[in-house]
């Protein structure tokens, strides 16, 4: 019984390290351009069908790499012809625009695809499990998590450890000074969402060999994805990081000790309860230009 409930606890955690792979994302786009994009889990469904289209022709592994990088590359155009002419507008209106963005993603994958759940190959690499003692986890799992952990420590490097990071960061507490500079924000603008949706469809990858890739698949991991940003607070690396842990912790528990059905109104909860003792999020930075 104990091992069964440290299996649910790990398959929670794991479930939080893609809402944090999504979440980071979503959190940079909106700190450093105002842009509420509702379109991100529409993002994580179109990296599970490119997998499903790709991998015939160049594999797995294949996919997982140059999946996100056709995702980058849509997301460039998105930012360029969308997103671009909202930066200084209201974030409802962006709200909106991305609402309409992500209903159009979707749709246009059940119209090419058609709307029954498509199943995915896990790669034969990955299949099997890993024993540790009595404890025995799936291969795959671990894979995920190992990669999802690559993949948070990659991003962190680029904005802690380079020149691009110092001015995305400057860019998210106050544009005005880069401007003095004589810095203009509009490339670096790009490069995030290029960087942020490429890392949902990484996500999407990730996940189409453990559940059925459909036009909805994204739903219900976007929304959990706003709610890791408003537990860890808006403009927060860490806050993020360990929101999305803590809400994959109480998914876990909750499924481990039975009542599965609450588990998400237990995340919900959970974001109640910090935003009513701390209204900025857990790890929340003051920005100067939302104030």
């Amino acid at each position: 019984m104990t091992l069964v409930f440290l299996s649910q606890l790990l398959n929670g955690l794991l479930d939080g390290f893609y809402y944090m792979l999504i979440a980071l994302g979503l959190s940079l786009i909106f700190s450093l351009g105002g842009i509420v994009n509702l379109a991100h889990g529409a993002f994580f469904t179109l990296g599970a069908y490119l997998a499903l289209v790709l991998t015939p022709h160049i594999g797995f592994f294949g996919a997982l790499i140059v999946g996100p990088l056709i995702a980058a590359g849509v997301a460039m155009v998105v930012e360029r012809t969308l997103f671009a002419r909202f930066y200084r507008e209201d974030p409802l209106y962006s709200l909106l625009l991305t609402f309409a963005l992500s209903m159009i993603i979707e749709q246009s994958l059940r119209w090419y695809f058609g709307a029954s759940p498509r199943a995915y190959s896990m790669p034969n690499e990955l299949r099997g499990q890993v024993f540790m003692g009595d404890f025995v986890y799936s291969r795959y799992r671990f894979f995920l998590i190992g990669i999802a952990i690559a993949t948070v420590a990659a991003v962190w490097v680029l904005l802690n450890r380079t020149a691009f990071g110092r001015i995305v960061r400057a860019g998210i507490q106050n544009p005005d000074i880069l401007g003095t500079l004589g810095i203009s924000l509009r490339p670096y603008l790009s490069a995030v969402v290029a960087i942020a949706i490429a890392i949902a469809a990484l996500a999407g990858v990730l996940m189409a060999p453990l559940q059925p890739v459909h036009p909805m698949m994204g739903v219900e991991v976007g929304t959990a994805a706003f709610v890791v940003v408003v537990i860890g607070g808006l403009g927060s690396f860490w806050g993020v990081v360990v929101a999305a842990l803590l809400v994959g912790l109480v998914k876990g528990l909750m499924i481990g000790i039975g009542y599965t059905q609450y588990s998400m109104l237990a995340i919900y909860l959970l974001m109640f309860v910090v935003l009513f003792l701390r209204p900025r999020g857990l790890l929340g930075e003051r920005i100067t230009r939302f104030e």
